[in-house]
């Protein structure tokens, strides 16, 4: 079975290094458990030229390499890939952010793990042609049984792969967010993930079998 993981604040704790940042570049003091949108420059109330150099910061490869992983993720994302599935991490970073990315993951003990970079929110300015790029177009003709998310603005894109069960990370931003449907569970750690996805893979191979 294959599974699609978004990266930030779901494999590493991303927007806490971004709170850190924001204080130290304008001094703008926001808890992380204050961060009411996805939107960082709405969050912390940023002009666009103070929001671009949040993000070039926080995308700075010695930065991106500091980012802490999320409690439990790479032990249950190795006992997913040992039980043999097949488990690929799509993420909207920028496209020149792959190689630090690729680096955290082999540090973390997820080298197993492809990576594909798309552009989920509209950020890329021009199109560029690596192995590790897919369209949306070409996200949207992949197949994927379970989804992990926390942007409400990447749900969308979750929703076009069909039968496929969505375990939103439970991140301050998703908090008053009305899910699209019944396939979207909120999920407060990777140990509700796991048994979100053993009630997944129980149920599919239950069907299989009538």
């Amino acid at each position: 079975m294959k599974i699609y993981i978004d990266f930030d604040d779901v494999i590493c704790e991303t927007a806490k290094y971004f709170t850190q940042i924001a204080k130290e570049l304008f001094n703008i003091d926001v808890p992380y458990r204050e961060v009411q949108f996805f939107n960082l420059q709405k969050s912390f109330d940023l002009s666009g030229e103070q929001y671009d150099e949040l993000m070039k910061a926080g995308h700075i490869p010695e930065n991106l390499l500091d980012y802490e992983e999320t409690p439990g993720a790479s032990e249950v994302i190795n006992k997913w890939v040992d039980e043999g599935h097949e488990v690929f991490v799509v993420t909207g970073r920028p496209f020149d952010s792959y190689e630090p990315s690729r680096r955290w993951l082999d540090e973390h003990h997820l080298n197993r793990l492809p990576i594909y970079f798309v552009d989920k929110y509209g950020r890329e300015m021009c199109k560029q042609d690596h192995t590790y790029n897919l369209t949306l177009e070409e996200l949207y003709c992949m197949h994927f049984d379970f989804a992990i998310e926390d942007s409400p603005a990447a749900f969308e894109h979750v929703q076009h792969f069909k039968d496929c069960k969505v375990a939103v990370y439970d991140r301050p931003w998703n908090k008053q967010v009305e899910f699209p449907d019944e396939s979207f569970v909120r999920c407060l750690d990777w140990k509700e993930i796991d048994r979100l996805w053993q009630q997944q893979v129980a149920f599919q191979t239950a069907d299989l079998s009538i």
